[in-house]
């Protein structure tokens, strides 16, 4: 998962001015020294009955992918767009953001982190493992 934080962190210094890279930079760094190797990560198995009619998806995956497949109820809010539309994710709650694999749902959850939302959780092993549990549909 560390990749993942590296990788974003790239990305965004890429993006951002330099003074505004370097407090990006303190930032992740702060984040990454907190967090564990789990921070923001909800299995499957974690997903009880009694606590899933309060949880909120968000399917990561592109609109054509989330047309085709994935969890009832779910919103589709791209992992590029997580910034623009964040203001569509609860400010509280539980929020669980999957994709396929778990690889743009964590893209989307640490921007979403970074910007505050400590209630968002990515979906570990994503919309495979969900299916894996629950069935296609």
């Amino acid at each position: 998962m560390r990749a993942f934080f590296a990788y974003g962190l790239t990305a965004f210094a890429l993006l951002a001015s330099p003074a505004s890279a370097n407090d990006l930079a303190d930032e992740f760094g702060a984040y990454l020294d907190f967090a564990g190797y789990t921070e923001g990560v909800i299995m499957v198995e974690q997903l009880t009955e009694d606590i899933l009619p309060s949880v909120t998806f968000v399917d990561a995956r592109s609109a054509d992918e989330f047309s085709a497949d994935g969890i009832d109820g779910a919103l589709n809010i791209e992992w590029r767009e997580t910034l623009e539309r964040l203001d569509e994710l609860p400010g509280s709650g539980m929020v669980v953001v999957y994709c396929n694999t778990s690889v743009l749902s964590t893209q989307s959850m640490l921007i979403a982190r970074m910007m505050g939302r400590s209630n968002v959780l990515v979906l570990q092993g994503g919309l495979t493992a969900w299916q894996a549990e629950h069935g296609a549909h």
